[in-house]
């Protein structure tokens, strides 16, 4: 990718802790065309006409990228849309969203939807949004002609989803898809919980949804697509790993030389299932939150690199959808807007470093969506997508003032470190968070593609 043309350089972010892919260190960043056009000392003279925007001791980081967010939008805009997640992603630090092929109508399954999905995006994103397709029963002729349109890689559940429109997919139809994905070179992305290892809760509280889905569902799931990576050679990559026994799984894999990756979430880093009270549905997802024992085996992972990248996998709903107890209520997590800030607050005590955080939430997801070109690092040719962020603020977590569409979210009254203060989406500010309206300008997302 060739760099701009720097005689059309019109910013210069400057710090002393700019994270760069060879580490932290004091650095002018020279945007021009919306990439970056060089990387030159901290106290080099910019260029003629280029606004200088100095971030002094704050961290400047690439625009981080989540992998797994579920917009909802066309369908289900009631419960979350790309006006309000794009809204929130900037709010956060994300400037990159890859938005998953279910709980929208109708599920992103073939290209006519895909093409919906892109209509429903068109000029409501104040971040750039990319597009899994679904694997499901009887699709698998519609899988290259679904990338052909755009989608960066394939998502299957090997359970129920929770909706009719995308249903679960077993070894037959994962041996269909496999091969065609291997030859398209896109990953097929799992929600892995073995379906014959899970049972109905038989009480309404957490710890009877835990005792639902055990450990074993998500070994048994992880083993399963392991064999399969290695019969078809597709990628694979294992979605929200909640369960540290699925580890030595991944680890063997690893060492194998196969291509299987996994992510956790910050739900399953920063909270624990001792600490949820009674009846707070808000935390119920799958798979579900484990304990704060499971919880250190996540994070040694992640440290070691046996864990990937962390994703939110922010899956909102109506408030009254959240009604109820563990067994009716909607299992899912918003949290998009705060995953940076979760993430921080349960690391930093444990010697994470902001360049961690570059590692796992900006370079790893977009090495996986194929988009880390010019996405998830700061570089010569990349896009300039910023993000100015103070790792020591502290805030407590404001339902009345978060951005996504509703504000219901575990993290409600929670004290968090790491406060998002401006996002730059391919050069341009669409954050500011000193400005009474913080979002500025139209919006100006685009469609990702490989």
């Amino acid at each position: 990718m060739a760099p701009p043309d720097p005689s059309t350089a019109e910013l210069v972010l400057r710090g002393r802790r700019v994270v760069l892919p060879q580490g932290e260190r004091a650095a002018s960043i020279v945007v021009a065309g919306g990439r970056v056009r060089a990387i030159e000392p901290h106290g080099a003279e910019p260029p003629v006409g280029a606004a200088v925007v100095d971030a002094g001791e704050r961290v400047v980081l690439p625009g981080l990228v989540d992998t797994h967010v579920h917009v909802n939008e066309p369908g289900r805009t009631g419960w979350e849309g790309f006006e309000t997640a794009t809204r929130a992603a900037a709010a956060g630090g994300v400037t990159t969203i890859v938005d998953m092929p279910l709980n929208s109508v109708p599920a992103t399954v073939t290209p006519a939807a895909l093409a919906a999905k892109r209509a429903a995006a068109g000029g409501r994103c104040r971040v750039d949004v990319g597009l899994w397709g679904g694997v499901v029963p009887g699709n698998g002729d519609r899988l290259a002609p679904l990338a052909a349109a755009g989608a960066l890689g394939f998502k299957a559940f090997l359970v129920d989803s929770g909706v009719e429109e995308f249903p679960p997919v077993g070894e037959e139809e994962l041996r269909v898809a496999m091969p065609i994905l291997r030859e398209l070179g896109l990953p097929l992305l799992v929600h892995a919980e073995d379906p014959g290892e899970i049972s109905p809760p038989r009480a309404g509280s957490h710890e009877a949804w835990l005792r639902s889905r055990p450990p074993g569902a998500e070994v048994a799931a992880v083993e399963r697509l392991v064999e399969l990576c290695r019969e078809s050679g597709a990628a694979v990559h294992v979605v929200h790993l909640s369960a540290s026994e699925a580890l030595p799984a991944l680890r063997a894999a690893r060492e194998e030389g196969l291509p299987v990756t996994a992510e956790t979430c910050p739900h399953y880093l920063a909270l624990a299932a001792g600490e949820i009270p009674a009846g707070a549905t808000e935390y119920k997802c799958a798979p579900p939150i484990r304990e704060a024992e499971n919880r250190d085996l996540l994070w040694e992972a992640l440290s070691e690199g046996a864990i990937d990248l962390v994703a939110s996998d922010h899956s909102p709903c109506p408030p009254e959808r959240k009604a109820g107890d563990f067994r009716s209520a909607w299992g899912g997590i918003a949290s998009l807007e705060l995953s940076l800030a979760a993430t921080w607050t349960a690391g930093a005590d444990r010697g994470a470093t902001p360049a961690d955080l570059v590692r796992w939430m900006a370079e790893g997801p977009s090495r996986l969506a194929g988009i880390g070109d010019r996405k998830g690092r700061i570089a010569p040719g990349a896009d300039a997508d910023l993000v100015v962020w103070n790792p020591d603020a502290r805030f407590r977590v404001d339902r009345d003032r978060l951005h996504q569409r509703h504000p219901v979210t575990p993290y409600a009254g929670r004290e968090l470190r790491g406060a998002v203060e401006r996002t730059w989406v391919r050069g341009r500010l669409v954050y500011d968070r000193g400005r009474s309206d913080p979002f500025l300008g139209p919006p100006i997302g685009r469609i990702v593609t490989r």
